[in-house]
Formats: structure tokens, sequence, C-alpha cells
């Protein structure tokens, strides 16, 4: 089962935050994520989440701009808000290690195959 990954496009700590959980999962499962940018166009998007058999979309906060690009009438599986999770939205504040791998988990527990792959994990 392929997962398109779609992050955010924000600036701020929370939203730069997605692209490094998807970018983690990538280097952790080769294969398994695909990693889609909100910054393209709405079209271009929608075309690389295709193939995809599920759609997560990660927001930075409640401003949702990677879910807003998705093309219309097109709903993700899942949609994870890094500022929902407990992470403190700080302007340009540095991305911090333990948020990068709090949002990595949050993606797995939305992954039907986390049994098989938990021990990829660990």
């Amino acid at each position: 089962m392929t997962f398109a990954l779609v992050t955010c496009s924000g600036i701020s700590n929370t939203g730069r935050l997605t692209t490094p959980a998807a970018l983690t999962l990538l280097r952790r499962m080769p294969g398994h994520y695909v990693w889609v940018h909100a910054k393209q166009s709405a079209e271009s998007l929608e075309e690389e989440v295709r193939d995809a058999d599920r759609v997560i979309v990660l927001d930075g906060c409640p401003d949702c701009c990677a879910r807003k690009k998705l093309p219309a009438g097109m709903m993700p599986h899942c949609h994870i808000i890094a500022t929902e999770m407990g992470i403190v939205k700080n302007g340009m504040a540095e991305v911090q290690f333990d948020e990068i791998e709090k949002l990595v988990h949050a993606i797995m527990d939305a992954d039907p195959d986390k049994q098989e792959l938990s021990g990829v994990l660990q």
C-alpha cells in the first residue's frame, strides 16, 4: 500500500515540521510513502497523488494550507495537524527532533499496516 504524504507549505516552525517528518518516513520505508509538497499547483498535486492508495495531509496549524491545496472533491484519508498534537506554533523557531518523531508516529498510527512496519521504526 502506498501513501501520499501532502505536506504544508507554511514557513512557521509547525509548517516546516511537516516536510522533515515526511522525508523521515521516505528514508525509513522506501516505496511505502511518497512525498508531495503543497507548494505546487492543484493540478500537479492531483497528478502526484493519483496512484497512491491513501492520502495523508500533514498541516502545521489550523490554517490547513496543505488541505486547501487538494483538488476539489478530494478528501484525505487522514488529516494530521501538528498544533492539535500539542506542538506549539512559535513563528520562526527551529524544528525540534522530538517534534519530528511525534509527527512521524502520528502518521504511522494512520497506517493500517503499522503492525508489520513497527519493527522498522524501532
